[in-house]
Parts: structure tokens; sequence; C-alpha cells
């Protein structure tokens, strides 16, 4: 038995951008970093994320979290705070790091394209 494993992904932040403009897209991202935090150390941590994922009914293991959290720290003390955070969902959206060469932008903010 063969496993497939491409998923397909759709980036919505183009359009999200589009909708809200760059300060409500920011706005958003700060919101789902609040979401996601410890509230006593206002850093997404191990524990914060786990329990959300949980939360959220979301299989994840352990070793797939602490990848995610080393994906964007990168002050290299096991947390993302909220730059950290924020720069990762930049990073992790290929149509915003590939500019409009590759992604359709019509309506986009042209300062988030440059």
């Amino acid at each position: 038995m063969e496993l497939d494993y491409l998923l397909d992904f759709e980036d919505y932040f183009p359009s999200m951008i589009a909708r809200m403009g760059a300060e409500g897209f920011i706005g958003e991202l700060c919101n789902g970093f609040l979401l996601l935090m410890d509230a006593n150390k206002g850093l997404i941590t191990f524990e914060s994320l786990k329990t959300n994922c949980y939360l959220l009914g979301l299989d994840v293991r352990d070793d797939e979290l602490v990848c995610m959290l080393m994906e964007g720290d990168l002050d290299g003390d096991g947390a993302l705070s909220q730059i950290e955070f924020c720069n990762l969902m930049f990073r992790l959206s290929p149509c915003l790091m590939d500019g409009p060469k590759m992604c359709p932008t019509q309506g986009a903010d042209p300062v988030l394209m440059m």
C-alpha cells in the first residue's frame, strides 16, 4: 500500500490582506498569537501549543510540536514571542515570500509586496 503524503495547500494570506488591509491582517496574526500563548509567560510555549492542539482536536506528536517551535525560535529560548510568531507566519506563506510573480495579488496591499 503506497501512502500519498502530498497535501493540497492554499495560502489564504494574500486574500486576507486584500480584504482586511495590512493593518487588519497584522492584527489578526496578533490575535492568533494571543490565542496560542501561555498567558503567564506571554510566549507560545511547548505546553501552550500542546494544550491548544488538544483543545482544537488536533492529534500532534510531541516531536512535531518541538519542530514547530524550533522553526520560528530565533533567540533560542524554546518558545515563540509575538515577533517570532508573526515572522514565522510570513515565512511559511509561499505567496508572501515569493512576491507577485508567483501568486495572484490583485487588491493586495502593495506595502506588503515589497
